[in-house]
């Protein structure tokens, strides 16, 4: 794996493209690995708006996933995936999230302060892909990253009114 990395950094990251496409199978990567964790957070969690709020997530991601093989045709590559490391320490705190903390209100909000880094990784990943695809004159490419950009940015705000309507303050109640 970091054989391939390594590699693919060194001959083809010397130009904005390589770049572009090098973070392009990132995504893929991570897209896959969080709409897998984001199932396993749902039967991790007791809210059932935080239920809700990950199933819609998870399946987001699949047509996010959709959209990148978009854009991986559209430049003439195959959908390949390779690991992102900061997407593996997510899972790994995900992991250790539902195994440390006793399922109830706590994990919850737990669980949404999680997938809000990881949003907001994916919001800056997407925006910069959107900046690259912009520099490239990707047109296309733009506007599949932008739709998925704004799905990110939104399921951001639902966690949150999640979080703060009742979540944060019923772990809080606990603590009295």
């Amino acid at each position: 794996m970091l054989q391939n990395i390594a590699k693919y950094n060194h001959e083809e990251t010397q130009e904005l493209r390589g770049l572009f496409e090098k973070q392009l199978m990132e995504l893929y990567w991570s897209e896959t690995a969080i709409a897998k964790m984001l199932k396993e957070l749902t039967l991790n969690s007791t809210s059932k708006d935080l239920k809700s709020t990950l199933k819609k997530q998870a399946k987001e991601s699949l047509s996010h996933l959709v959209r990148l093989v978009k854009i991986f045709r559209a430049i003439g590559i195959d959908p390949t995936g390779i690991v992102y490391e900061a997407i593996e320490c997510f899972i790994k705190e995900a992991q250790e999230t539902c195994t440390h903390i006793k399922k109830g209100v706590v994990r919850d909000a737990g669980i949404i302060g999680l997938v809000q880094k990881v949003n907001h990784q994916e919001i800056a990943s997407y925006g910069t892909m959107r900046a690259y695809a912009l520099a490239l004159r990707e047109e296309d490419v733009v506007t599949l990253l932008e739709k998925t950009l704004i799905e990110e940015k939104q399921a951001d705000l639902a966690l949150s009114d999640i979080a703060e309507s009742h979540i944060n303050i019923e772990a809080a109640d606990k603590e009295i």
